[in-house]
């Protein structure tokens, strides 16, 4: 098995390296004067099973050209099976059409990454499912929920605590993390005026006295978070926690967060946590190398990886 890391997110790849006690492959991966992307594996990797790490974060469309690169010189110097894995898969909210003459370039990005090379993807709480049916090869969509239930068990008492989605479309993912912790669910109820921007409008639920979790797979600007957080607290909830699977946290978000009535916010080392996150004073980050890892041998080794989540 050879791992081969972008720049994205080098952290994360070499923890993900250390939990399979597998070195990472030598590879070069720069710029030229005028930022060009080039690629060199500098160890042999004919016959191999390679795993490419790289998330698609900011800057994304760098990202992704570095992706794309690494898995063609995988497939040119002859690798026997290339794993895309893509802990944050980016353009993922852009998966229909939104109105008339618009892309849908989630399926592009999948084009892309299969043409380039990739015989399998595997990434992290993908935005929407039906994403998967946009590759035409195997696609592993690994979910954090383990993860975090393990840390939220650790931290609550869970039968104080309330599970709450910050809008409709988040309910199905809310609804499975408050199973597995048997704790009620709550919704809150939003409109959203323009894009960056929305208004908390109702909150559908008993939250009065109760630990608020707020869960959603990514978390940009803040604004719906905070505002979640405002409306659940006038509610009279005890206090708001919110755990999410991408902190994109985009301009002025760390800031918008850390003066919040948010408690805490948790987030996976995804993308790769910058040093306004690292220090601010209500953020934390969870670590998924050994969730990534195993799934990754499991793959390497033939074997199961839904049962990773059972």
């Amino acid at each position: 098995m050879k791992i081969v890391a972008g720049n994205s997110n080098r952290p994360l790849a070499e923890a993900i390296a250390a939990y399979l006690n597998t070195p990472l492959t030598k590879a070069q991966v720069r710029r030229f004067a005028d930022m060009e992307v080039f690629v060199e594996i500098l160890e042999n990797v004919r016959g191999e099973d390679s795993f490419v790490i790289q998330s698609t974060s900011f800057p994304a469309n760098d990202n992704l050209m570095e992706l794309l690169i690494l898995i063609d010189a995988l497939r040119r110097a002859s690798a026997r099976r290339i794993t895309a894995v893509v802990p944050y898969y980016g353009y993922a909210r852009q998966d229909r059409k939104p109105g008339p003459r618009t892309p849908i370039s989630a399926k592009l990005v999948a084009n892309l990454i299969t043409h380039a090379g990739a015989d399998r993807v595997m990434t992290l709480d993908l935005h929407a499912g039906q994403i998967q049916g946009f590759f035409d090869i195997p696609t592993d969509n690994l979910y954090a929920a383990p993860v975090m239930v393990r840390d939220v068990k650790e931290k609550f008492d869970t039968k104080k605590v309330t599970i709450v989605s910050p809008d409709v479309g988040g309910v199905v993912r809310a609804r499975g993390f408050a199973k597995r912790i048997d704790a009620p669910l709550a919704i809150v109820d939003k409109r959203r005026e323009q894009p960056g921007e929305s208004e908390v409008m109702n909150v559908i639920g008993n939250v009065e006295e109760r630990i608020c979790i707020l869960l959603d797979d990514i978390v940009d600007s803040g604004g719906t978070l905070c505002n979640a957080a405002d409306a659940l607290l006038a509610r009279g909830a005890s206090e708001v926690y919110a755990y999410i699977s991408h902190g994109v946290l985009s301009g002025g978000a760390v800031a918008r967060v850390a003066a919040s009535n948010l408690k805490e916010l948790v987030i996976t080392d995804s993308i790769q946590p910058t040093e306004a996150v690292r220090v601010a004073r209500n953020m934390r980050v969870l670590s998924i190398a050994p969730l990534m890892g195993e799934a990754i041998g499991r793959t390497a080794l033939e074997e199961s990886v839904s049962s990773l989540f059972d």
